[in-house]
């Protein structure tokens, strides 16, 4: 067995749409992905939107995504690090994922050092200037009493309520997603040149914005970008010397 020294970074898996078929068959590249990647991996960090819907209700999960879920039992059991991130489509998984399956979960950005280099982490919703509706509503959907609310409805109901708005979302928003804003217009990049200016780090890596994106932010800084698995599968993998980003190939 080789020796398990390798960090890994993907995010924004969206399982769950756009019809069971194609998240079926996301769902078991992502599986290949982490078959191949735990021969090395220390630990793997799955960075938001690994749903495009997810809401833990106290005796409920939403259908699907076993084989996924299993994997990651098999991987914590064998002693592989996995952090999860929530992000703006999935917000609402709270303990199960801990309790059942040994993953750790994280609500905000972390930040981590290895062999003297600096990371920030995080799914990237919500960060930097601009964005304001979505900030607010970011603050709604977190509010205790809107979620004890939404729990209140049938499960049926409420994930078909929420697939449905999801779906127009999607709809709306995919086609900006796709679209580089430039440098002095991406809220991400802002945010890690704002940073920089108080608190050095080597690396930012993101989810959330679905633009595989490699982009120099400072002396010694560079801001990743994971994208999204639907068109163009990629991953970021740091070796103790060297941080790459990567296309995901699956036989």
């Amino acid at each position: 067995m080789p020796e398990r020294t390798k960090i890994y970074f993907a995010s924004d898996f969206h399982l769950g749409v756009p019809n069971n078929e194609r998240s079926r068959q996301r769902e078991l590249q992502l599986i290949q992905w982490l078959n191949e990647v735990s021969k090395d991996a220390k630990e793997i960090y799955l960075v938001g939107d690994l749903f495009d819907f997810w809401f833990e209700y106290k005796k409920a999960i939403p259908k699907g995504f076993v084989r996924f879920q299993a994997k990651l039992a098999e991987l914590c059991d064998n002693g592989i690090s996995i952090h999860v991130f929530t992000g703006n489509h999935d917000m609402w998984m709270f303990n199960y994922l801990t309790e059942e399956l040994g993953v750790t979960m994280h609500r905000e950005p972390v930040t981590r050092e290895w062999n003297g280099k600096r990371f920030f982490i995080g799914h990237g919703d919500g960060l930097g200037p601009g964005d304001h509706s979505y900030k607010l509503i970011k603050k709604v959907f977190a509010n205790p009493i809107c979620i004890w609310l939404f729990g209140w409805l049938h499960p049926d109901v409420g994930i078909s309520l929420a697939n449905f708005w999801s779906g127009r979302s999607r709809k709306h928003n995919m086609p900006l997603d796709e679209v580089y804003n430039g440098d002095d217009n991406e809220w991400l990049l802002q945010f890690c040149r704002t940073t920089l200016q108080n608190e050095h780090f080597n690396y930012f890596i993101f989810g959330h914005r679905h633009l595989v994106l490699d982009k120099h932010v400072g002396e010694n800084a560079r801001y990743i970008n994971l994208g999204d698995w639907f068109k163009d599968p990629h991953y970021a993998v740091w070796d103790g010397e060297e941080l790459k980003l990567l296309p995901a190939v699956f036989s």
